[in-house]
């Protein structure tokens, strides 16, 4: 897929995702896209060729692929999937001649936010219009510690914002206001052109995809326990990376749509090759066992420094579940089919302390709240908390879902649809392609119904 082939002008496609058969087969989702984003960073800021195998070849994941180039890599599509990144090293990126338009991508521009900041640089940091909605204030905190100049910015610290690098950026210790890697891979990013040790405290720990692939490139980074949940991670700056070869595994979060599918709709059996089985991303499979899901891991092995495995789920008679706060941070883009999920399940499920979703591509938590209620699913929004409320056998179906240009709102009701009484529309699937251009043609050849 060249990087020029960006859907978001190509037009509104809404689809229709109507009652099926059993879904049966195996599947390999695309790669996962919080690691596909940080492959191409770590080649950019190492010295020499770094192969990745199973990168995504989503939009958010090309609009990296394109800022790497911007700043000096040189990133080559050699086949599906597989892409060579031909980095400089550490303190000699270019500076950019554009704007960097990162699209939908919140991931890509925030950790690239870190890595210019680090490097003495001006660049101007934009995006879409669901892009430049999102607060990127709580990026540039720290960043401005560490010497980072912001030249201008939209109303809010918003995009399109233009940001000065550091010319001797300074190592900070930083406790984040709230769990987020995004956060913390933007101080460990710009830490790694500052003299001495940058450290990040977290009271929450949140994905730790940063500092495993910062270790396999060969960087000084230590991560210890800090309090009951959080962690605390410290980097020794100036490091030279060492290319290593990426296998990058399933990701967690499009694995979900297919597994929700299998477990609502009767008879289905279906296997899911290579998802990532990292501890601090598996909370929706954690959740859907507690519910009663028929989801057995085949070949537990490691690929890439993070656990993978294949899963087979069943069709399974689901029940009701709390789902406490603390595990938000390792399903927060699994709600919203957990959300389907639940409808089909027996009595109340409680999703605590979701706030995080309010500042998502939409405001998820309304977003979901709403293709419930036209769908005829019980439910209430408590303060941060989302309860949803099943009856044990399909739900209505029927209705028409506002996605507000969000994939994972698109994808959530579109598997609603294959096993509710009537059919559920969504209004547009282009933003699909973000994260999972190939879902309608998967899911079509597992026996999904979607037109």
């Amino acid at each position: 897929m060249a990087s020029g082939s960006h859907a978001h002008g190509s037009g509104v496609r809404p689809m229709r995702a109507e009652r099926s058969g059993a879904l049966k087969g195996a599947c390999t989702v695309p790669g996962d896209k919080s690691i596909s984003h940080r492959a191409l960073i770590l080649g950019l800021l190492s010295v020499g060729e770094t192969t990745v195998s199973g990168l995504l070849e989503g939009e958010d994941v090309m609009r990296t692929a394109d800022a790497a180039r911007a700043l000096g890599a040189t990133v080559d599509h050699l086949g599906p999937g597989s892409w060579r990144v031909l980095g400089m090293g550490i303190g000699t990126l270019l500076e950019p001649k554009g704007a960097l338009d990162f699209g939908n991508a919140g991931t890509g521009s925030r950790l690239m936010m870190g890595v210019i900041g680090g490097h003495p640089i001006t660049a101007t940091i934009d995006g879409d219009a669901s892009l430049r909605k999102r607060p990127m204030g709580r990026i540039l905190d720290p960043l401005k510690k560490m010497g980072v100049e912001v030249i201008a910015a939209a109303e809010g610290n918003r995009c399109p914002l233009t940001i000065r690098g550091a010319k001797d950026c300074i190592p900070i210790e930083y406790q984040t206001p709230v769990a987020s890697a995004q956060i913390k891979s933007a101080v460990l990013f710009c830490g790694l052109n500052a003299p001495g040790e940058t450290t990040v405290i977290e009271a929450e720990a949140s994905r730790d995809h940063t500092e495993k692939m910062l270790a396999y490139f060969g960087a000084e980074i230590t991560s210890v326990p800090h309090g009951p949940h959080g962690r605390r991670v410290t980097l020794k700056g100036r490091p030279e990376l060492t290319p290593r070869p990426i296998v990058v595994p399933a990701d967690p979060s499009s694995a979900a749509f297919p597994m929700v599918a299998a477990l609502i709709v009767p008879g289905s059996e279906v296997v899911v090759r290579s998802v990532m089985m990292n501890p601090l991303r598996i909370g929706l499979i954690t959740t859907l066992k507690e519910m009663g899901a028929d989801i057995t891991e085949l070949e537990r092995r490691i690929e890439g420094g993070e656990e993978v495995a294949d899963l087979r789920v069943r069709h399974s008679a689901l029940k009701g579940v709390h789902v406490p706060a603390e595990r938000a941070p390792s399903m927060i883009d699994e709600y919203p089919v957990l959300a389907v999920a639940a409808a089909f399940a027996t009595g109340e499920t409680r999703m605590n302390g979701l706030k995080e979703l309010r500042v998502k591509e939409s405001d998820r938590l309304a977003a979901v709240a709403d293709g419930l209620a036209a769908n005829g699913v019980a439910h209430e929004i408590v303060g941060d908390d989302l309860v949803v409320s099943g009856r044990g056998k399909p739900a209505k179906g029927g209705g028409l879902v506002a996605t507000h240009m969000d994939h994972r709102i698109a994808m959530s009701f579109l598997v609603m649809g294959l096993a509710s009484e009537k059919p559920v529309q969504v209004d547009d699937t282009s933003f699909i392609a973000t994260s999972f251009p190939d879902f309608v043609p998967l899911m079509t050849r597992l026996g999904g119904s979607l037109s």
